[in-house]
């Protein structure tokens, strides 16, 4: 806070006034929004659901209530609408889906794979990561829908 004498005094009296000085305010308010941004982003990439909450658009098919609840050592792969495999936020091949399943089930044998697939998805494509499931040894399979009405 800055003080100094009012200017133009006529009869020699000298008057004090304060002025604020908002610089180092907005300073600190855009430094906090920028690490506000990033951190939000960070925490997108990083949720639980690996790839099926990071901007991924998926369009699943209805059904019921959902009675499966996701643990953390569960994997959900997002069959997206072109047929492509996605985990953990990656598009990733048909070899590397199996290693990760593979990776699955020596880390716990109970991970249940959630197969969130696109409505448009051929049946084939979606019994194909199943069976990827089945042949590593996980057997609790689930599939992701969106609540119907």
């Amino acid at each position: 806070m800055g003080m100094g004498k009012t200017p133009g005094g006529d009869d020699g009296e000298e008057g004090v006034f304060a002025e604020i000085n908002i610089t180092p305010l907005t300073d600190i308010f855009l430094v906090l929004l920028i690490i506000f941004m990033v951190t939000s982003s960070v925490i997108v990439q990083q949720g639980p659901g690996g790839g099926t909450k990071a901007g991924l658009k998926v369009n699943l098919p209805k059904g019921g209530a959902a009675d499966v609840t996701a643990r953390t050592t569960d994997l959900s792969v997002a069959v997206l609408a072109d047929g492509r495999f996605m985990l953990a936020g990656n598009v990733v091949s048909q070899d590397e889906l199996q290693q990760a399943f593979d990776e699955a089930k020596q880390k716990d044998e109970e991970t249940v794979v959630i197969v969130q697939a696109d409505e448009g998805v051929p049946h084939g494509t979606v019994v194909q990561v199943m069976e990827l499931a089945k042949k590593a040894g996980l057997a609790q399979l689930a599939i992701g829908v969106r609540e119907g009405e």
